[in-house]
């Protein structure tokens, strides 16, 4: 079964730090697969706050966790990687990753909502 599988979130106080991971399972992250990484809030719409080329070596981030948030990848381990920093109560929510393997890469996933394959999404909530 070809699917993406998020983990690493989790509750966290505000200032603090979590990890996200966004791995493959039955296909692998080659240098032709853009990752995205998404987050949608309690009765809020979907938004894109990150993606990776497949080669990582163009990444982009929403104005929103610029400064705060990395994105990397290791395509040995098929997986990619979304370092939080400086956590606020505004970053709570379902976090997904999703990959599309097309050309557009990044833009296609962050401006034209396409995807190949999109993970089940793991909860951060940023809470005192």
């Amino acid at each position: 079964q070809l699917q993406l599988v998020e983990s690493g979130g989790g509750l966290v106080q505000p200032g603090g730090s979590l990890r996200l991971s966004c791995a493959s399972s039955g296909f692998t992250l080659g240098d032709y697969v853009a990752i995205g990484w998404f987050r949608q809030a309690p009765g809020k719409g979907r938004e894109g706050i990150s993606c990776i080329s497949g080669n990582g070596a163009t990444t982009n981030y929403a104005d929103s966790v610029k400064g705060r948030f990395a994105i990397s990848r290791d395509n040995v381990k098929s997986t990619v990687y979304l370092q939080m920093n400086s956590l606020k109560p505004e970053d709570t929510g379902v976090y997904y990753c999703a990959a599309y393997a097309r050309t557009g890469g990044c833009y296609s996933l962050l401006q034209e909502g396409r995807s190949d394959y999109r993970g089940q999404g793991t909860q951060v909530t940023v809470s005192s």
